[in-house]
């Protein structure tokens, strides 16, 4: 036996291939990086040309949006009654009025590069511009700096109309004139951890008021927040000296005291304000939308009478079992319960994450209640008076995803919904409108896609624009019926595709029990050769809330897939049973058992994929995911170590009793213990099984995570070094759950992870991935 015949023996012994032992000779060079990189979102978004962005509907009935060709955007203003389209404002005059109030501090603005801006009418015509730069007017003479009185920091929440707005100082609430200046202090009973309108929900903290303003701006609906026994979460910051210790209120599942609300109403009407506390117990820190009582828009879950005599409120349990529509008198905090569903797992207002589908319509003595009872969410009719259904209005197998727009004049609602239109991907958002009265659903988006909506304030137009991941937007305006008022825009992606860009594929696959389809998403390299075999990558985040696929609408890039997939790698994600958007059912296979984590969905996607195709590998599988991504990834690597053998887990809630307690109780159910000591969340957690593992597996987590907290990392790694097994660990010093600065050091760090481990070649040392200014 000579030389290169012992070689090739000791690699079968071993079971490595020759391909394998040919990967694992190649060296990766800075060029291969470089061109992963092209693939960044940062480097293909300027490729599109004609793309449109932050669309949004301004009082007359005009719309501004952005639009980028060449890497120049234009901030644009179209008018539907004149069909003409003219630029907002001057941007040039806008960037230098930015540039003379930062006074040099910063980067510079370029009028073809504007910072995000909200923009809003000033009652005068001209526009109001807020962003991160300050606040700024613009009419036909120009751009200039709107001045503000000199007052407090503090965030505010506008009032209606605009002049005013309350926020908090010493825990109690104030108000602030925003012409004048002058501060009036509403509350006088607040104390710490004990203040009105604070936002707080552990995993979140801000400064911000969470309130709602009546119509009229005269009341203010708010709660004064009880964490004086809330637990508390402690950081320490890495810095030169005594270090910084940062502290503030985050109760854990099964505490026996958590943040609760104690609701009331200010009223601004009279000579001096006045509070108003709603006659009921203190209220759960819940709501029907998220692990968070503030929604997508707000705090939803409260909604004034146009009138302002009454407020409607929804109150969820602890676990998120039932949920209680109440009424109160404004004037006298007086409580009425109208209406309560119970379920057997946990109630949410949409389908999916941040969205609330209920509607207080005292005008007409009703109320709009969404359901999931059929097993599909659907809105139905209800009488306020008794909380009888009166009807259904939506109907089928398929979800009413968001309430749009409400017209009680006409008695029609539009809203947005999936799954209904036959031999489509089932996640496609379309456009529709039913009666309240009655009458069958009609669809006002015809086209196969995906369809984004922004919706007039009247109700009167709305902003569609359609696109698949594979097929380039095209917005257009339409009026209320659904007809083409106009093309906006069809955005160009010739550049895109002659830098080498391609489109990733969508499939199908079975799920767990061989009958349910799954939808999810592939990722091959631009120079795909099908005669060769590929490691494959697992992108996963399991839900409940949302799932793995990061978009179903066209976009240059989907976080860093394309560009690990051009390193040597097929990457793939694909949303297993226990996800939103689908039936009832099917996001509650796992309830009660968040340790599932889509998993033997994605064995099962794994192992058809690959039998389907033999250009995949599934000897060389690995996956990776961050938060409840890098929480199932671990779990990935500890249940399943025969299927994966590279798994990155960043920033993971590894155990649920580390976490803030709407989560887990939301999802697995309030704590019960047994009388062995044991409780349902016993086992769920990853540090139990981490002796399992046998491939390479790398942990990531920020200290100043305040989201997840890092000793949730921290304990799988004290668990695997009480098993003596091997593995990776990166902490980073500074970094919150996004890892903000830090994030293009990790993404180059996940590559040579994989690079190294799943496909058996060596990374380019020390590149420096840097985001593309």
């Amino acid at each position: 036996m000579n030389a290169k015949q012992a070689w090739l023996g000791a690699m079968l012994v071993t079971g490595i291939g020759m391909g394998d032992a040919m990967a694992q000779a190649r060296a990766l060079t800075a060029a291969d990086y470089e061109r992963a990189a092209s693939m960044l979102g940062d480097r293909t978004g300027p490729l599109m040309d004609r793309a449109t962005s932050g669309i949004g509907w301004l009082d007359d009935g005009t719309l501004v949006y952005r639009e980028r060709t060449a890497g120049v955007e234009r901030v644009l203003r179209f008018d539907p009654a004149t069909g003409k389209t003219t630029p907002a404002f001057n941007a040039q005059a806008l960037a230098d009025a930015m540039n003379l109030a930062a006074a040099g501090k910063g980067r510079p603005v370029d009028a073809g590069k504007l910072p995000p801006l909200q923009v809003s009418r000033n009652a005068d015509g001209s526009l109001r511009l807020a962003g991160m730069q300050g606040e700024f007017r613009c009419d036909a003479d120009g751009c200039g700096v709107l001045s503000k009185p000199a007052s407090g920091e503090e965030p505010g929440a506008p009032s209606p109309d605009g002049s005013r707005e309350a926020f908090i100082r010493d825990w109690n609430l104030w108000l602030r004139d925003l012409g004048s200046g002058k501060e009036t202090q509403l509350t006088f009973d607040g104390k710490p951890d004990y203040g009105y309108a604070t936002d707080n929900a552990g995993w979140k903290h801000t400064d911000n008021a969470i309130l709602v303003w009546s119509p009229d701006g005269k009341q203010i609906a708010t709660f004064q927040q009880d964490q004086r026994k809330t637990s508390t979460m402690t950081m320490v910051a890495t810095n030169v000296g005594v270090p910084k210790v940062e502290q503030w209120k985050y109760p854990f599942v099964g505490d026996k005291d958590v943040t609760m609300i104690e609701r009331v109403i200010i009223d601004l009407s009279g000579a001096k304000p006045k509070t108003i506390r709603l006659q009921m117990p203190p209220d759960q820190h819940r709501s029907t939308c998220s692990d968070d009582i503030v929604c997508s828009e707000g705090w939803e879950d409260v909604q004034w009478a146009k009138d302002g005599k009454t407020l409607a409120f929804v109150s969820t349990d602890r676990g998120h079992k039932s949920a209680t529509l109440r009424v109160a008198e404004a004037a006298t905090g007086k409580v009425r319960d109208v209406f309560v569903e119970t379920v057997a797992t946990q109630y949410q207002s949409a389908p999916a994450l941040d969205s609330v589908n209920w509607r207080y319509l005292p005008e007409s003595n009703e109320f709009l209640w969404f359901s999931q009872k059929s097993d599909w969410g659907h809105l139905y009719l209800h009488d306020l008076a008794s909380g009888k259904e009166k009807r259904q209005l939506t109907s089928g197998d398929w979800n009413v995803a968001k309430v749009a727009h409400l017209d009680t004049a006409s008695r029609t609602l539009w809203f947005e919904g999936v799954g209904r239109e036959a031999d489509r991907d089932p996640y496609f958002v379309h456009y529709y409108k039913v009666g309240m009265d009655g009458g069958d659903v009609q669809l006002l988006t015809p086209e196969n896609a995906n369809h984004a909506i922004t919706v007039s304030e009247d109700g009167k137009r709305f902003v569609d624009v359609y696109s698949t991941i594979d097929t380039a937007p095209v917005a257009l305006v339409r009026d209320a019926d659904g007809k083409q008022v106009a093309e906006l825009a069809r955005t160009d992606i010739s550049r895109l595709k002659a830098a080498g860009w391609v489109a990733p594929e969508s499939f199908t696959v079975k799920a767990r029990d061989g009958k349910t389809d799954l939808y999810g998403q592939m990722f091959k390299p631009s120079n795909f050769d099908a005669s060769k075999k590929y490691p494959i990558v697992t992108y996963i985040y399991p839900g409940p809330q949302v799932g793995s696929v990061r978009s179903r609408s066209f976009t240059p890039a989907h976080g860093d897939h394309q560009a690990l997939a051009e390193l040597g790698f097929i990457v793939i994600a694909v949303d297993g049973m226990g996800t939103p958007m689908r039936s009832k059912a099917f996001q509650d296979a796992w309830y009660g058992d968040m340790a599932d984590n889509t998993l033997p969905d994605q064995v099962a996607a794994l192992k058809e994929l690959a039998a389907k195709y033999p250009w995949i590998d599934a000897t060389r599988a690995g996956m990776w995911g961050h938060s409840g991504g890098g929480n199932a990834t671990a779990t990935a690597m500890f249940r399943y170590p025969e299927v994966y053998k590279v798994g990155i887990a960043e920033s993971g809630n590894h155990d649920n009793l580390s976490y803030e307690d709407d989560w887990g109780e939301r999802y697995h159910g309030l704590m019960e213990t047994n009388a062995d000591g044991t409780s349902n969340y016993t086992g769920q957690d990853n540090a139990a099984y981490a002796k399992n593992l046998k491939g390479k597996l790398f942990l990531l987590h920020g200290l100043m995570d305040d989201n997840v907290p890092p000793q949730s990392t921290l304990l799988v790694v004290d668990a695997l070094m009480k098993a003596n097994k091997d593995f990776d660990l990166l902490l980073l010093p500074n970094a919150r759950h996004g890892y903000g600065k830090d994030s293009y050091y990790v993404m180059r760090r996940r590559w040579d992870y994989f690079v190294e481990h799943l496909l058996g070649a060596t990374p380019p040392k020390e590149f420096e991935l840097k985001p593309k200014m």
